[in-house]
């Protein structure tokens, strides 16, 4: 199993790249928005790879974070959707964008992928419903806030104020989406957090 590639970016096609690394070039399928991102030709670029092992080919599909490797790993278990498909999705709706859409049983935003209808969104929600949990979104957001130290602090006020919005009656997924957009820090109090949440309600 490759886990990634790190090399010279030395072409940029619509749907893919070719990362030259140790003298062999490798042409791995990204994105639309990954490829967005890219920095310029001959730049160093990293990318996560899943390897596909088909009868007739081998296929690298690339993504800029393991975040997104791990998204479209979850959705290539859900029947029906290959890695083609999955690229689509995540072309069309970021990483977390597409968990918030499963959380909030939000068929109208995985169905903006191309070749994705109404059916096929909610085969994809009913499938990874189990699989995406609001709280580990919680603990990934914090994590990236504090760099990966475990502040127990920050996620206790973070907890009471899912718990007060959930009790004004929002979703769980919507109370994890707008705290999730606040950069909480150990001065706040937990009527800090809420005041800056509702201002963005």
């Amino acid at each position: 199993m490759i886990g990634y590639i790190k090399g010279e970016l030395a072409e940029v096609k619509e749907n893919y790249i070719v990362i030259e690394a140790g003298s062999i070039g490798y042409e791995v399928y990204l994105p639309s928005s990954s490829i967005t991102e890219l920095p310029p030709r001959n730049s160093t670029v990293k990318v996560y790879t899943y390897l596909q092992v088909r009868e007739d080919a081998l296929c690298l599909y690339g993504f800029l974070t393991k975040d997104d490797l791990e998204m479209f790993k979850l959705l290539i278990t859900v029947n029906g959707i290959g890695p083609k498909v999955a690229m689509g999705i995540l072309s069309a709706v970021s990483a977390d964008d597409l968990r918030f859409a499963v959380l909030a049983q939000d068929s109208r935003t995985i169905a903006k992928a191309p070749g994705v209808g109404k059916k096929t969104a909610d085969k994809i929600i009913f499938e990874l419903k189990d699989k995406v949990k609001p709280e580990s979104m919680l603990m990934k957001d914090t994590e990236e806030q504090t760099g990966g130290i475990d502040d127990s602090s920050v996620f206790g006020k973070r907890d009471e104020a899912v718990q007060a919005l959930t009790a004004l009656g929002y979703s769980s997924s919507e109370a994890y989406r707008i705290i999730s957009q606040i950069d909480i820090t150990e001065e706040m109090t937990t009527e800090d957090i809420l005041k800056q949440c509702l201002k963005r309600l």
